[in-house]
């Protein structure tokens, strides 16, 4: 019997980005009771919901995935609700299912939660030494209240709940809206629409020195299921490959991939973000044996493909 055979699971944001290959895989792990909420059925934020998610699936897991999301322009413009709503959904699905007697939790943190200059790479045990970057601090803040929560009630009340942190992801689905999705698959969208136009230059934001690390789709999914199956402690954990690179480098990579050949400017009156990122990736293969499979040239390929080939139905998120 798979782990997962006999077991009911919901899956936040089971229909979104992340959470469609979660649920590919469990799928192919052998579940057979998904419970993807909608957000028109059970909007998360509002406690009644909530309640009434539980009282419907009668889940023995859920993994949260569920999150108000985006790149750095939708963090600026939507800091209070990126907060409240990312607070509230995380508070209330774990407070519920304290009550309800849930086995088991398994909350996503963001890489936002992160000080703005922790050292490089990032461990886990600094991730209270320092205020986030100031762009996306609300998100991340909202986000590391999960940790906070799971640890508390894991003491208090004897509940099994993890808390992972995942890098930047990207792959096939991801969202590809200019004015919400995050560098990868902004700079896809914009450097094809570039050559197909025949333009000379496109112009993207900061002056390209930050550094990042990205977590192919496919593999996040993969480290997040390796946990819930093989891990129950009070440590969160990093999820991401320890690779990184430059924005100004991405940018060339995404361009050669898509083909295009113009200049890359770049406009320094936007802020740049957090100037580094990079994991500490050691505690998550010794606690559950996750190792990332795709390095970022490999990933690129596969997302840059599968946006050419599927640009009918690409993905567009507006708030």
């Amino acid at each position: 019997m798979s782990f997962w055979s006999n077991k009911c699971v919901v899956v936040t944001g089971g229909a979104g980005f992340l959470g469609s290959f979660v649920v590919d895989q469990l799928r192919a792990k052998g579940c057979r009771r998904i419970v993807v909420p909608r957000s028109k059925d059970y909007d998360l934020v509002q406690m009644e919901a909530v309640k009434r998610l539980y009282n419907d699936a009668k889940p023995d897991l859920v993994i949260h995935l569920a999150a108000r999301v985006g790149g750095i322009g939708a963090n600026q413009a939507n800091p209070g609700r990126f907060f409240y709503d990312n607070l509230m959904m995380g508070t209330q699905l774990i407070e519920v299912g304290r009550q309800q007697g849930l086995k088991k939790f398994i909350a996503m943190g963001t890489i936002c939660a992160y000080p703005k200059f922790a050292p490089i790479p990032f461990k886990e045990d600094d991730i209270w030494n320092g205020y986030p970057e100031e762009t996306n601090a609300p998100y991340g803040l909202a986000k590391k209240m999960m940790l906070v929560q799971a640890q508390a009630y894991r003491q208090q009340y004897g509940f099994s709940s993890i808390v992972l942190f995942p890098v930047n992801l990207y792959g096939p689905r991801d969202n590809f809206d200019l004015e919400t999705s995050h560098v990868i698959p902004a700079l896809i969208r914009k450097c094809a629409a570039a050559k197909e136009a025949g333009q000379a230059s496109i112009t993207l934001w900061g002056d390209g020195s930050p550094t990042r690390e990205f977590l192919y789709v496919e593999d996040a999914a993969e480290g997040i299921l390796l946990a819930a199956e093989q891990y129950d402690g009070d440590l969160p954990s990093n999820l991401g490959t320890g690779e990184e690179v430059s924005i100004r480098h991405l940018a060339g990579m995404i361009a050669a991939e898509v083909g295009f050949t113009g200049q890359v400017k770049w406009d320094t009156t936007k802020p740049n973000g957090q100037p580094r990122r990079c994991l500490d990736v050691s505690r998550a293969k010794q606690l559950f044996g996750f190792q990332a499979r795709h390095n970022l040239r490999e990933g690129l390929k596969k997302t840059a493909q599968w946006f050419q080939g599927n640009r009918q139905a690409i993905r567009e998120v507006r708030f």
